[in-house]
């Protein structure tokens, strides 16, 4: 009889933690064992349309200049040395064969500074990340052990540019300023955009050109940008990665109702798309050109839950 009561709270147990794990992520489209989420969605099918937007010739970094003093969501930093090891005082490098010398350099950052991507183990929701993966598992001090930014294979694809400050007829959007569905189905008709899958879908809001520079402060302490509704009516679309010109892609203050980055858990938790932060926006616009193709190598460093990138742009 005892055996038997043992057994069923067991069986209860493990029925109401299943529950549990139900109720708080679900299994991703692409199967219970991925890892990559939208990552997937690179194939050569879509890169080969992707490369037909190259007309030009012509490349753009996506990525902005960073240094020590560059403003980052605290408590993030960056602090560089360029050191000459073994020359104090002079020395030359007689194991070269010639009097050689050489600088070093030595860096000590947090990779979610300037240009950036969000890796699917960045953000989630009670304890749980994309694909149910569960904070108590992955989240080790020395490394994810899952949803590593390493293992996310180049992002090759077609990106696209909607300008939301031309949309609101402004050159720099408010901090707090943001937009959904309907803004974006109307900015993207005006400017002959469309939006597909596989593709990265970036935002221009002003908010870099019109700020980083002249109001560091100012610019790290708010922005404008992309509220839940829109988040999930871009994750409809299945895009590869959605990014902005602003340093977290979402407003802050948040829309009413928001919770701050939701917009985060809702594309990366429950949809696996990546998001890319701080891109460079301006100059392609300035350039005419919206639509191109995206190509992203990140650095493969074990375990890291974002990184430093310079996507680069070809039209």
């Amino acid at each position: 009889m005892q055996s038997h009561l043992i057994a069923g709270l067991a069986c209860a147990i493990c029925f109401s933690a299943t529950a549990a794990v139900a109720q708080d992520c679900h299994t991703s489209k692409w199967g219970e064992d991925d890892q990559l989420g939208s990552a997937n969605l690179v194939t050569p099918e879509n890169t080969l349309l992707a490369a037909a937007l190259i007309k030009q010739g012509k490349s753009l970094p996506l990525g902005i200049v960073i240094d020590s003093s560059t403003p980052a969501f605290s408590p993030r930093s960056l602090s560089l040395q360029v050191v000459q090891p073994n020359q104090q005082g002079g020395q030359k490098l007689d194991q070269f064969g010639y009097p050689g010398n050489y600088n070093d350099d030595v860096l000590q950052t947090w990779v979610g500074i300037g240009s950036q991507i969000d890796g699917l183990g960045h953000l989630g929701e009670k304890g749980y990340y994309y694909n149910c993966n569960d904070e108590k598992e992955i989240s080790a001090i020395t490394g994810l052990t899952r949803l590593g930014v390493h293992d996310i294979p180049p992002l090759v694809g077609r990106g696209v540019i909607l300008d939301m400050a031309k949309h609101f007829g402004v050159d720099t959007m408010e901090a707090g300023a943001n937009f959904g569905e309907a803004d974006i189905k109307a900015a993207a008709e005006a400017q002959g955009v469309t939006l597909g899958k596989g593709d990265v879908i970036l935002f221009h809001t002003g908010w870099t050109d019109g700020k980083l520079e002249s109001d560091p402060t100012a610019w790290v302490s708010g922005e404008p940008g992309l509220n839940v509704e829109g988040a999930r009516y871009l994750a409809s679309l299945d895009p590869m990665a959605v990014g902005a010109d602003t340093w977290g892609v979402e407003p802050i203050p948040p829309a009413e109702g928001d919770g701050a980055f939701y917009g985060h858990v809702v594309l990366l938790k429950e949809n696996g798309v990546y998001l890319l932060e701080t891109m460079n926006t301006g100059p392609l616009l300035r350039e005419g050109v919206n639509e191109f193709m995206f190509v992203l190598g990140q650095a493969r460093i074990r375990g890291t839950v974002q990184m430093i990138i310079n996507p680069v742009a070809l039209y």
